[in-house]
This record gives structure tokens, C-alpha cells and sequence, in this order.
């Protein structure tokens, strides 16, 4: 064995100057627990990016299965409409509205059950903001413009904007009384019982045969709607947690972002079919279900915690867009430099939430 060599082994012996409990700690023990160190963080990044790349996946699949579920919902929901002799606008305000609204309630009422009630409140917001900026924008940006039916302009668009004036004004005192919840849910039959009126009905020689598939199909497809909106929102919430992001914050982009989904593919894939009638009817129909069941529904459940936060900035923000769509609507057609505008103001939204999130 070469003098080198034999030098080498002696110093990596050597004990360091400085004693724990008296003894001496050699060179090989440190290194040792340096690299057992290192292999704990990277066996702690590999499992951080495994996580990453298993919800990533999930994220795909959801996506998949929501948009094959929302052109079935879609085909089986007018056709029973039509049947029944209903408009498509009125179409999209109920059956599908409020079809594609369920995993916000799903959602809300789980987050109360699980003591994070906070969650409520930004979801709605969050959704309500995100059906009118990108629901609607997309859909307007995608189909070329979107006419609009006296009814809608007349009615259905004052009861939208009454319905985010009560819920500001109603939770400027922070708080969400039972008293409310039930007001709300009033509200709720008001606004069906006033759509469902103003919007004549369907001529019975242009009605289509009833057909007992067409139920089974918006069965089917509403259930996957909903299954893949549930599997969007827990990958988007583990993707986001994984990023370090705030619960609040989560609720009213990924959590709201997520639930609106549904309504996000079926409006699109609506005006892409030129089905307008049912792309309004569903953004005003599923935020109109958002502020009064969504918010009355899960109060019975649990205490609503108030966000300060979502009250001095989200709320407010949702009240003055739900205004702007108003006057858009003013002129009967949202044309696609309106729908792009409405998509920038969400851009706009997400950069303010951000700034002020980390």
C-alpha cells in the first residue's frame, strides 16, 4: 500500500478538535450524517414532485371526463326541455345551471361540515366573479358575439344584479345570520317562479317526442359532470397547497376556479354549437344558485366565517363586475371584443388576489 494512500486513511481517523459529552467525533461520522442529511432532502423533493406529477394527471383525466359529461348534459338537457315545451334560455337558467352549480354546494357544505367555513364565502365570490369574466367572456370571445332575449335584459339581468347588491349588503356587518339564509333561499324561488314566467313557451308542433334515453343521458352526464368537477377541485387544492398558497386565497381562485369548470365547458361548448340562449342563461342561473342556495343551504350546516379580506376587496370586485355585465347587456349582444375584455378583467383579478397573497 502506497505512503499516500495510508496518509489518506489515517486523516480521515483523525478526531475533530471540538468533543460532545467528552468524546471525540470522527470525520467518517460526519460525513456519513451529512449524506444520510442530503438523501432526506432529496428523497423529500422526489416525493414533493411524484405528488405533483400524480394530481397533475388527475388534473387531465377531470378535464377529459367533464368535457365528453358537458356535451351529453347538454344534448339531453334541451332536448327535455324542448319537450316539455320550455325555451333554451330558460334551459340553461334551471336544469343546467343549476346541474353544473352542484359542486360549489358540494363543496361549501363539506368545507362547513369540516370546520374551514371560510371556504363558503370565497367560493361563491370566486365563482360568481369567474362565470361572468371567463364563462361568459370565453363564451362570447368563442361563438363571435351572443344576442340577448328581451327577458333576459328585462328580468333575469336585474334579478342577477339585486342578487349580488343583497349579498354585499347583507354581509357588511360580517356576518351570515340564519334569518338571511332564509331570505335568500325566498329569493331563490322568486327568481324561478319570475323566469319561468316571462319566457314564453315552445310551440307544441316544434316540440320534439320525450324520450326516456334523454333522461338516462342527463343522469349519466350530470353525475360525471360532477364526479370529474370533484376530482378537478382536490387536484387543483393539492397542487395549490404544494405551491404554499393561503386557504384564502385557494377559495377564490383553484377551489372557485375548479367549481366553475362545469359552467365553463358547457357555456363554450353551448356557443361553439350556437346555443347561445343556454351559455347567458347558465352563467346568470348558476351565479343567481351560488349567492342564494349555495350561501342559504350551507348556513344550516354551520356557522359562515366572513373572510375581512374577501369582504374589503373579492366582494366588492364581484358586485361591480356583476354591474358592468349589466350594462353590457344593455344593448342585447355581447360582442367578442366585450368577451375578451371581460376575460382581461379576470387576469386583472388573479394579479391583485396574488400581489397581495405572499
Amino acid at each position: 500500500m502506497s505512503g499516500n494512500v495510508r496518509r489518506k486513511r489515517a486523516l480521515a481517523r483523525l478526531c475533530v478538535a471540538r468533543r460532545v459529552g467528552g468524546d471525540c467525533i470522527s470525520l467518517p461520522f460526519i460525513a456519513t450524517g451529512v449524506l444520510w442529511a442530503e438523501a432526506g432532502r432529496s428523497s423529500a423533493q422526489v416525493l414533493v414532485m411524484t405528488q405533483v406529477l400524480l394530481f397533475a394527471a388527475l388534473l387531465i383525466i377531470s378535464l377529459a371526463v367533464l368535457i365528453k359529461a358537458a356535451d351529453w348534459f347538454i344534448g339531453a338537457a334541451e332536448r327535455i326541455g324542448l319537450a316539455l315545451g320550455v325555451s333554451p334560455i330558460v334551459i340553461g337558467i334551471t336544469v343546467v345551471a343549476f346541474g353544473t352549480s352542484l359542486p360549489e354546494l358540494a363543496t361549501s357544505v363539506a368545507a362547513v361540515w369540516e370546520g374551514t367555513s371560510e371556504i363558503v364565502l370565497g367560493n361563491v365570490v370566486g365563482s360568481n366573479i369567474t362565470n361572468i369574466l371567463v364563462v361568459l367572456g370565453l363564451s362570447a370571445f368563442v361563438a363571435g358575439h351572443i344576442g340577448l332575449g328581451r327577458s333576459v335584459i328585462d328580468v333575469d339581468m336585474p334579478l342577477l344584479v339585486g342578487s349580488a347588491v343583497l349579498m354585499w349588503f347583507v354581509l357588511q356587518d360580517g356576518q351570515f345570520s340564519v334569518f338571511e339564509a332564509v331570505l335568500f333561499l325566498v329569493a331563490l324561488i322568486l327568481f324561478l317562479t319570475s323566469s319561468l314566467q316571462s319566457t314564453p313557451r315552445v310551440d307544441k308542433a316544434d316540440r320534439p317526442d320525450m324520450q326516456l334515453t334523454s333522461w338516462g343521458i342527463l343522469l349519466v352526464g350530470g353525475s360525471l359532470v360532477y364526479g370529474g368537477a370533484e376530482f378537478t377541485i382536490l387536484s387543483i387544492k393539492e397542487l395549490s397547497r404544494l405551491a404554499g398558497v393561503s386557504p384564502e386565497v385557494i377559495a377564490l381562485t383553484a377551489v372557485a376556479l375548479g367549481t366553475s369548470l362545469p359552467e365553463v365547458v358547457v357555456s363554450v361548448q353551448a356557443a361553439r354549437k350556437g346555443k347561445s340562449g343556454i351559455a347567458v342563461g347558465n352563467v346568470i342561473g348558476s351565479n343567481v344558485f351560488n349567492t342564494y342556495a349555495v350561501m342559504g343551504i350551507s348556513r344550516f350546516f354551520g356557522v359562515l366565517a366572513v373572510p375581512p379580506d374577501t369582504l374589503r376587496f373579492s366582494l366588492p370586485f364581484m358586485l361591480g363586475v356583476t354591474v358592468v355585465m349589466g350594462f353590457i347587456c344593455i344593448s342585447g349582444r355581447i360582442s367578442r371584443w366585450e368577451g375578451g375584455t371581460l376575460v382581461l378583467l379576470y387576469v386583472f383579478f388573479l394579479g391583485a388576489l396574488f400581489s397581495g397573497a405572499f
